[in-house]
Parts: C-alpha cells; structure tokens; sequence
C-alpha cells in the first residue's frame, strides 16, 4: 500500500471516528472546537469527511428503501478500533451508529440572556463574539451548515468570523439579517428593528423568505417599523460600540425611548409625569454613569426637572 493509499485510509478512519463521537458525544462547544480544528488541520480532512457523511445518507436511504429500522444508540462515547473503522465497511458502522441522532447533535442550541444594567459577551466555537445590551435575550443555533441567532428582545453588537460554509443569520421582530463576516449591531423592541453596520456588509429581509432586501455598507443604520416602514441613516460607525461603552447616542429621538433606554440600565427607573414630554426629540450623547447625573444633564437638553418618586426619578416640565 502507497503512503497516500495510507494517509487516505488514516483519514477515512478519522472521518469516521468523528462520525461516531459527534454522535455519541456531550462535548458540547468544545467538541465543537476540537472537530473545527481537525477539519483544518490537514488537506483532505473536509473530503474525507464529506465522503463519511455521503456513505451515512446513502446508506440511510438504503435502510429506509428496505424497510430496515437503525436503532438509537445510547448517548455514550463510543470504542472502535481505527483498523475496523476503516475503509467502507468502517463507514457503514458508522453510518448505523450515526444515523439516529448525527443530524441533532452536530448542531447545538443555546439561550443567553441578560438583566436590567447587565452586559455580557459570549463567544462562539467559531471564533465569532456576541455582545448583550441590557434586558436582551437571544438563542444561538450552531451547526456544521449553520450559524443562526434569533434575537427575542433587547440589543447585541455581532463580530462575526467570516466562514463561506456556514452563513450567520439573524432574526429579530420577523426580520433577517444575513452576513459572512462582519460586524454590526441589532436592536428589537417592541417589534421595531434597527441595523447598524459599523464593518463589513449586510443584508436585511423583512422576513426570511422574502425577496425585497437592504444592503446595509459601513456606516450606515436601518430602521425598519413594527408596521414595515423602513429609513435608511448614514450614521457615524463607531455609534454601533456606543452602548458598550457606557454611552447613548440619539438623533431627534423621543424622550420617551430615551428613558426606556435608561430603565433598562438602571434598577432606579425615571418616569414621564407629563405625556407631553414624552415626545420631545433629544439629539446627542448621554453617558450612563448614575440616574441622577444622567436627568441633571438631560435638565440641561430640555425644558424639563425631576423630583424623588416612589420608583426612582419623576420627569415634569419647568
């Protein structure tokens, strides 16, 4: 036997092991990690494991052509020599085991969430990072073919590892927003969507089969309304990292979504006691230091003042 002969049989019998310890395996991300770092790690990793998994369908179809019944296997690791896995004879077995549960366990979902005043970061197997703006929640789905977020409620900045094989998505409010690589920042409250690009580009769907689509350049923002309205903004990139940075920034924005903004940072909330107020447009940046600083200099940008309330900080005109 040829040494390529051997380095082919070497990478099939990998190929199916990997097979079989997805398919048994609780590894979680860090199996995640572990299987991307092999697929890397020598030309001809990615065939060998593309020609696995093509013998495991072809021979599912043949099971189910015949009427055979694959029994689940326990969710335990699973012991196979490397000279039995070979070949495809090895492949087969590894189809049988496989079979039942490969497709749900290569691709793992999780939830992250976060409360009033918090932020978190959370990094993907990829390589990929999630920031979370306060009162956010978002599941992540992550697969061989796939890496899609579906952002409930709330804010998160993605910096995105650019990977041709698995698309990023994101869904929030019944919009889609799909990248390679890049980074910007989602926001979803209350059915309304704002995309803002601060690298890379995106393109925004109002929903994920939709064929009407913005594609969204560095610098700029989409906003798109819970009854479909969308404006395009070209804004300054860095406003995407604002938030991060303990800094709110706002264009002609209504008061009232500027203290939602700050209900959320803050576990003592401030009220509007005049409607009218509500809807007074601020333009500019507020630094999120304490609650009463922050109305002292909102005091300063409107005719307004504040007094001690039962929940925190009552807004009334001057």
């Amino acid at each position: 036997m040829t040494s390529l002969a051997m380095d082919r049989d070497g990478q099939a019998a990998q190929a199916s092991a990997w097979l079989v310890r997805l398919s048994a395996g609780d590894g979680g991300e860090s199996e995640a990690l572990a299987f991307d770092a092999w697929l890397d790690e020598t030309p001809g990793n990615r065939e060998a494991y593309a020609a696995a998994l093509a013998t495991w369908h072809e021979y599912s179809a043949g099971a189910d052509a015949v009427g055979v019944e694959i029994a689940r296997p326990a969710r335990r690791p699973v012991s196979l020599s490397r000279r039995w896995m070979a070949g495809a004879g090895g492949l087969a077995i590894a189809a049988t085991v496989a079979l039942a549960v490969l497709p749900a366990l290569t691709t793992t979902t999780a939830t992250y969430a976060t409360t009033k005043g918090e932020h978190r970061q959370v990094a993907l197997a990829d390589g990929s990072k999630i920031d979370l703006n306060a009162e956010t929640r978002l599941s992540v789905k992550y697969g061989l073919l796939r890496r899609e977020v579906t952002l409930t409620d709330g804010e998160a900045l993605f910096d995105v590892a650019h990977d041709t094989r698995r698309p990023f998505t994101v869904a929030a409010a019944g919009r889609m927003v799909r990248v390679l690589g890049t980074q910007f920042d989602v926001r979803s409250r209350s059915g309304d969507v704002v995309v803002t690009v601060a690298r890379g580009r995106v393109e925004v769907r109002p929903n994920a089969t939709s064929t009407q689509a913005f594609t969204l350049v560095r610098g700029q923002r989409l906003e798109v309304e819970r009854t479909g309205r969308a404006q395009l903004h070209t804004v300054d990139p860095q406003e995407a990292y604002s938030w991060r940075a303990g800094r709110l920034v706002y264009r002609n924005q209504p008061l009232a979504e500027v203290v939602a903004d700050l209900n959320r940072q803050f576990v003592q909330q401030v009220e509007i006691g005049d409607p009218a107020l509500a809807q007074t447009p601020i333009t500019g940046v507020i630094v999120l230091d304490d609650p009463q600083s922050v109305v002292a200099r909102l005091s300063l940008m409107l005719p307004i003042r504040s007094v001690p309330s039962d929940r925190g900080l009552l807004l009334l005109r001057k």
